[in-house]
Formats: C-alpha cells, structure tokens, sequence
C-alpha cells in the first residue's frame, strides 16, 4: 500500500503537466529586437525567427500591430509541421515618430499557449534641417 501511495504521489502531478506541452507550439529564437538610433523618416524592418516545437502543426492566422507605422510584412501562409521553422519579418515607418518607441505585434495562432508577441524599439532622432 505504502509503494501505491508513493507511486501516486510521484506520478499524479506530472499527469496534469503532460497534457498542457500537448498541441502546437512557438518559440522565439528572439522575441525582441533594439533597431538603436534611427533617422526620424527611416523605414526599417527585421526578420524574427521561430520554430513549432509543438507536437501538432502551427497555424498563424494574422500578425496584429499596434499602429499604422508598424507593418508586418510576411509569414507563413502555410501550417509549420512539428520541428518546422518559419519567419516574421516586421516593417517599423519613423516617418512623424520622435523619441523611443516601443511596439508589440501580436501573433494570433492555434498554439496551445495562445497567442505569442514580439517586441522591437528604435530611439528615433530629429532629421536635421538642411539649409
């Protein structure tokens, strides 16, 4: 009686953990990215990598943004097999941004965690005025 008791108490914790790693899955190489000092009027972007490290494939329905100067520029259309890697490639317009801007995109998918954001910033300088 003493091993079944003992056996339950080892096991019946990780029977609730098991089914939650379960389904599709993103991680982030990187989840965030500085793009440093830009020129205010600057149109830069960067590329973050991923991989499905679920057990099911990965379906990215949409990449949400917080403002019209941030623009996503692709992803896979596709579902990402188990193993599989995929990008998201992000468009940042400083063009009337002054200061550090800090932005979030949201990336809707089926992955059992829910949905996953990435974060960049830029620290915008005043174009100078030519004369």
């Amino acid at each position: 009686m003493k091993r079944l008791v003992f056996f339950f108490t080892l096991i019946f914790p990780f029977s609730f953990v098991y089914p939650l790693t379960q389904g599709p899955a993103v991680t982030w190489d990187k989840n965030t990215y500085d793009f440093g000092d830009i020129i205010q009027g600057e149109k830069v972007e960067h590329t973050f990598k991923f991989a499905n490290t679920g057990t099911e494939p990965l379906i990215i329905t949409n990449v949400e943004v917080t403002c019209g100067c941030t623009t996503p520029k692709g992803w896979p259309r596709d579902p990402i097999n188990p193993g599989g890697k995929g990008e998201i490639t992000v468009q940042f317009d400083s063009t009337h941004k002054i200061g550090r801007q800090n932005k979030v995109a949201t990336i809707v998918s089926n992955a059992s965690a829910g949905n996953s954001q990435i974060t960049f910033s830029a620290n915008v300088l005043e174009k100078k005025k030519t004369k």
